[in-house]
Formats: C-alpha cells, sequence, structure tokens
C-alpha cells in the first residue's frame, strides 16, 4: 500500500499583528500582542508525544512602534531575534521547529536556518490579485525570491497555492509551474499546499463562494502532473470534507495536525482526529507519522548540528518518525 504521512504538531502564533491586509485573513489582528517565553514554555508541555513546534506569525510585525516597544520591553531589538530564540527554546525542550515566517532575506533565512528542521511560505499565486491589494509581502516577486533563497541555504520547504481567491484555472497552472521551476533548480521543496480558500467572518471576502470539490480535484491532479515525482501534494484534512478522493487524484500527505492546538488560521475547521482519518483511508493507503522535515532530506543530512541529534533521535531507518 501506498504511504500517506502526517505530522504531529502545536501551533504556536506567536503574534498575528502583521504589515500585510489580506481580504480573506482572519488571523490578522490588531492587538500588537506578543507571546512571551512563559507563554510558548506552557504550550510546548501541553505538547505530549510530539515533535514539530509549528512557529506561525504575522509578516514583519516590527514595522509598527507599538509593536517594536513590546520587543523593547522583553529585551529585543527585532522581532527575528525573537523568533531565533524562540526556535532555540523549543529544541532545547525536544522539538523540531518548522517556521512559517512570510517573506524573507537570504540574511534572515540562514539565521533562522540552523534552529529548523524544515521552513514554508505559501507561494498563494504567482500572480497579483485583488486580495492583495494592501498586502506588500504577497507580491509574487518577492515571495519567489524568499522561496528561492531557500532553496540557495538547502532548507527543507514546504510551499503552496490557495485556490478560490480570485485566480482563474490558467494562474493555478503558472503558479505550479513556477514552483516546479524553482525546485528543478534547487531541489529544496519537500511540499506543495493545495489549500482551499475558506470564507472568514468579518473579512472582505466573507461573502465569497469557496472552490468547489470538483476545482480542487481538478487543481490536486493538475498539481500531480505539472510537479516532479519528489515533491508531495498536501491537502489540508481540516479544510475538506473526506481526504480520500484528494489521496485518489495524488495527494499523499495531510500536513500538521495537533491534539493541543486549533488550526488559528481556519479556527472554524477542527482537526480530524487520527481515527478518523484512518478510516477515510478505506484501506488502500497505510498512514505514517513524519517529522517535519521530509524522509528524503533526513536522508539528504539536510540540517544544521544543532538540531542533528533530534533528528537522528526522533527518525527510523526510512526517516519517518521513529515508532514509540
Amino acid at each position: 500500500m501506498e504511504v500517506v504521512t502526517f505530522s504531529r504538531n502545536v501551533f504556536i502564533p506567536l503574534t498575528r499583528t502583521c504589515r500585510n491586509r489580506c481580504a480573506y485573513c482572519g488571523f490578522r489582528r490588531n492587538d500588537f500582542k506578543l507571546m512571551t517565553r512563559e507563554d510558548v514554555i506552557d504550550l510546548l508541555a501541553r505538547a505530549v508525544n510530539t515533535v514539530e513546534a509549528l512557529f506561525t506569525f504575522g509578516e514583519k510585525p516590527d514595522i509598527y512602534p507599538r509593536f517594536r516597544k513590546k520587543l523593547r520591553e522583553i529585551g529585543y531589538s527585532n522581532f527575528l531575534d525573537y523568533v531565533r530564540d524562540m526556535n532555540k527554546l523549543a529544541v532545547n525542550m525536544g522539538f523540531l521547529p518548522h517556521t512559517n515566517a512570510g517573506v524573507l532575506s537570504y540574511y534572515e533565512l540562514k539565521k533562522l536556518k540552523p534552529y529548523n528542521a524544515s521552513m514554508g511560505l505559501m507561494l498563494e499565486q504567482a500572480v497579483e490579485l485583488e486580495c492583495h491589494a494592501n498586502s506588500p509581502g504577497k507580491k509574487p516577486e518577492i515571495r519567489i525570491r524568499t522561496i528561492i533563497n531557500a532553496g540557495k541555504l538547502k532548507i527543507p520547504f514546504t510551499t503552496g497555492i490557495l485556490v478560490g481567491i480570485g485566480e482563474n484555472e490558467y494562474d493555478r497552472e503558472y503558479s505550479l509551474e513556477v514552483i516546479r521551476e524553482i525546485h528543478c533548480n534547487y531541489g529544496h521543496i519537500q511540499e506543495v499546499i493545495i489549500q482551499n480558500f475558506v470564507p472568514k467572518r468579518g473579512t472582505p471576502m466573507e461573502r465569497r463562494k469557496p472552490p468547489s470539490f470538483e476545482e480542487m480535484m481538478k487543481t490536486v491532479k493538475i498539481a500531480r502532473k505539472i510537479l516532479p515525482d519528489d515533491v508531495t501534494i498536501q491537502i489540508p484534512p481540516n479544510l475538506v470534507d473526506d481526504v480520500y478522493p484528494f489521496l485518489k487524484a495524488g495527494a499523499r500527505d495531510l500536513g500538521g495536525i495537533s491534539e493541543v492546538t486549533p488550526d488559528f488560521i481556519n479556527p472554524d475547521n477542527p482537526w480530524p482526529s487520527i481515527d478518523r482519518i484512518k478510516n477515510c483511508l478505506r484501506g488502500e493507503f497505510v498512514l505514517k507519522e513524519r517529522l517535519p522535515i521530509y524522509p528524503r532530506f533526513v536522508k539528504l543530512g539536510w540540517f544544521d548540528h544543532e538540531i542533528g541529534k533530534l533528528i537522528k533521535d526522533y527518525a527510523d531507518d526510512g526517516g519517518y518518525r521513529r515508532a514509540y
């Protein structure tokens, strides 16, 4: 039977302050709040049998003076240094971080790399869209540059497209072709998420119709044709009613699933249980837990020595998570 993978994670939203104002986003807040070190420790301590520490937050929050004041109060001059320290904290507590930091420079990626098993940035779409009119970090060219720089640094990377935000079918194909070209040049993209837009209450796009099941199926099939065989397609299991049709269409990963924290990006869509997911496989696939770094990159040794011991402790001979 073919393998379908997932990762057990704990979702750590360091801040919801963000310079972007995407028309579909329900995550962003104007409260300038920041998780403290103690907050992070408490959250990690609750995550029993979990390996992945998923750090997700708003992009470049320290452009705002009120947020910089918060940082100074806890002894930091910039947000990236704080993120790195929280990554290091997670490693010291036995977790493998995966950080989604928004667009970053080559230097910024290099700074976070030693304490991350993998990193990620959704391309979303490789074309400019109206929903991103107030989002400087959603310019396709700067997101593409971040993904390329991650490749230059040999960072195992997650990217993906967001379906139903104003693009057309050609745009989706083009975006996937852009991802394919980057991977063919650098070989670092471990998975591509095909994520369906979900309307959020209180956002400008709350009344926009989400993509249909047929559109999502077609996109997964197109992605499997376009992307190289060594790039896995991920379908978020909490955003679709049944993962089975998408697995038949070519998806082979179900992303991070938490038994501790909700999906803060899509809070109205709870994670399915592992048992429910197994039932959805219809006996045709075998479910395996992976680390935030994919097995291929475990075997290639694409990680820094700061997290090397953890990876070797957690990975089995196939690069998946060792039985516990």
